[in-house]
């Protein structure tokens, strides 16, 4: 009986490893659509932006360099609890091209590579860095847009609302000096200490990125963007589903509460019965306008 159990006990790890083995090969495979982009733009992609380690950070930037002038740039950074996720599968662009936008499209450390606060200084230093060849790319440094959702709703938080704070920029050299202009937040999480032990949601994601981090509360009050708040924020539109199951609703409330409270320009959009971004495609075009109005209403923007 003991011999059979053991016989059959093989087979299923047979199975199951043979089971891991297939997943792992057909995520390495998985493929994107190519971001398409206007016929006067030219894309530079994989542009190694700093080295940690063996690490190297890629981004890929989408710019027009015979534009008459400089043109603003918004910076996306994909989603997935830090843990996994990759910049190719962000694709969606249409909206800030046809308002006149440069595009940067970046990758960071995940937790397997790196925990806490790895992500935010990739953030900061793909900023510098790309923003130090403004030139060459032909973006206008004072009109710079972060853009995230989940976890990349709160690193571009993080890389908007620290400003000239040099906390996490340890890697980055030659950082010039610019301005943030807004921050679109999509269900990003704001505050790391209540997503890990919060009484409504619990995240493993969350306690797995701080890693020897993970029970210090000063410490996650330090990479959470509701605690960068103050008068000289730059604008934020804030987007979230008040059903999202994953980060809760709660956190955009208190941000947006946070920023009115600070003087700050902000606009925050409710999707009713909204998931944590599955939204409808109605809901999605609606979104973009809202993000493009908001935009265009700032100060830097106007009469451009």
């Amino acid at each position: 009986m003991v011999k059979y159990l053991r016989g059959w006990w093989c087979l299923f790890m047979l199975v199951q490893n043979a089971c891991v083995m297939c997943f792992a090969q057909q995520a390495d495979t998985v493929t994107y659509a190519p971001v398409i982009f206007p016929a006067t733009f030219k894309a530079a992609l994989n542009i190694p932006y700093v080295q940690v380690g063996n690490w190297v950070g890629l981004l890929d930037v989408y710019f027009d360099d015979n534009a008459e002038r400089p043109l603003p740039v918004v910076f996306n950074i994909h989603g997935g609890g830090w843990n996994h996720g990759v910049k190719e599968s962000q694709t969606g662009f249409s909206t800030f091209f046809k308002a006149g936008f440069a595009v940067v499209n970046l990758e960071y450390r995940l937790t397997v590579q790196a925990t806490a606060p790895a992500a935010i200084e990739d953030t900061r230093c793909a900023m510098m860095y790309v923003l130090s060849h403004a030139k060459q790319y032909n973006i206008d440094v004072n009109r710079v847009v972060m853009m995230g959702g989940s976890a990349g709703g709160h690193l571009a938080l993080m890389g908007g609302l620290l400003g000239d704070k040099k906390l996490f920029d340890k890697n980055c050299k030659d950082a010039p000096a610019f301005t943030v202009a807004a921050i679109i937040d999509k269900y990003g999480i704001t505050d790391v200490w209540d997503w890990g032990y919060g009484t409504t949601i619990k995240s493993k994601s969350a306690v797995n990125w701080m890693g020897k981090y993970a029970n210090d509360a000063a410490f996650a009050a330090s990479v959470s963007p509701i605690h960068y708040v103050n008068s000289s924020s730059p604008p934020v539109f804030i987007v979230h589903g008040d059903a999202d199951p994953t980060v809760p609703y709660a956190q955009s409330v208190s941000l947006h509460e946070r920023l009115q409270a600070a003087g700050v320009t902000t606009k925050f959009v409710t999707i009713k019965g909204g998931l944590h971004g599955k939204f409808s495609r109605e809901e999605n075009s609606e979104i973009n306008r809202s993000v493009i109005a908001f935009i265009n209403a700032l100060p830097a923007f106007k009469n451009k």
